[in-house]
């Protein structure tokens, strides 16, 4: 498998990234005026917390989840009294399977719970599409997720993607230049598109990729010197006729096959001669995945 022009990287974020996501969340469920848990909780009542799994897949998320509780920790000056084990991110586990555990202050678990488990099960979504989507591809061409990300959440679903085995492809606008078809119509063509691209310093110096939705305009494509071309909705035996055109030619861009990708479609297009697939459905459409989060008193 080729080396996949503009991979990034998807490490999980740092806590100066991650913080304000998490606490912005914390606060939208306004966790420190838990109506429920002060009056029943006391004060100083340790517990301890099981993560089961309903349904298999693959963990990611691990360290968010962690991270949830440390933060409110922090606000109660309880950080310390925390503890955690379990599975690492890209194990895979069945039905019943104890995937996470923490053990801490009983108030902080059951405040924490549902925004720590929202985060874990939209991450392990996400890891558990992008396997399949993996094991389908079965080596021959990467596969890469996209810019459908759920707002305010890239770095962290970019991060489940890389779990699961996917690519990171361009992190925003300005690390790729990608020419598609609403750009080419409002420049009068691929070509014009293409030199007014070159004319801007910044934009120049960046891979360019162009949409091709038509055989045509995938040479044209070429042709005009684009570093990868991406055959948007195209039938698999259109997509061999292009990389069959292309094979010979130096320099020969990088073909990545988009529109409507998943798991179910990417055997034969891992076949058509591409290089990458990009799936946005294993973001904006991996849902959450089921699992449920139970306590117990803990005695000393």
């Amino acid at each position: 498998m080729k080396q996949v022009l503009g991979r990034f990287d998807a490490p999980l974020p740092a806590a100066e990234t991650m913080d304000p996501v998490l606490y912005g969340a914390l606060a939208e469920d306004r966790a420190q005026e838990d109506r429920t848990t002060l009056p029943i909780v006391p004060e100083g009542l340790r517990a301890r917390g099981r993560v089961v799994a309903r349904e298999p897949g693959v963990l990611a998320g691990a360290g968010v989840f962690r991270r949830v509780f440390e933060c409110l920790g922090k606000c109660g000056e309880e950080a310390d009294e925390l503890s955690f084990d379990g599975m690492r991110d890209g194990e895979v586990f069945a039905p019943g399977d104890e995937v996470l555990r923490v053990e801490g202050p009983g108030r902080i678990l059951l405040t924490g719970e549902r925004t720590a488990l929202n985060f874990l099960q939209r991450l392990c979504a996400v890891a558990t599409a992008t396997r399949a989507c993996v094991d389908a591809a079965q080596g021959k061409v990467a596969i890469c997720d996209t810019r459908k990300t759920t707002p305010g959440l890239r770095a962290l679903e970019k991060y489940a993607v890389v779990v699961g085995g996917g690519r990171s492809h361009r992190w925003s606008l300005a690390d790729m230049v990608l020419v598609k078809e609403n750009h080419v119509e409002l420049a009068g063509g691929i070509g014009a598109a293409i030199d007014a691209v070159r004319r801007d310093a910044a934009s120049a110096e960046l891979p360019l990729t162009v949409e091709a939705r038509t055989e045509a305009e995938a040479m044209e494509a070429a042709d005009c010197g684009a570093d990868r071309i991406l055959l948007d909705n195209m039938e698999p035996e259109v997509m061999r006729a292009i990389a069959d055109a292309l094979a010979d030619r130096p320099g020969r861009p990088e073909l990545e096959a988009s529109g409507g990708m998943h798991a179910g479609s990417i055997a034969a297009v891992a076949d058509a001669g591409v290089d990458v697939v990009s799936v946005g459905l294993v973001t904006h459409g991996a849902g959450a995945l089921d699992l449920s989060f139970l306590t117990e008193r803990v005695t000393r």
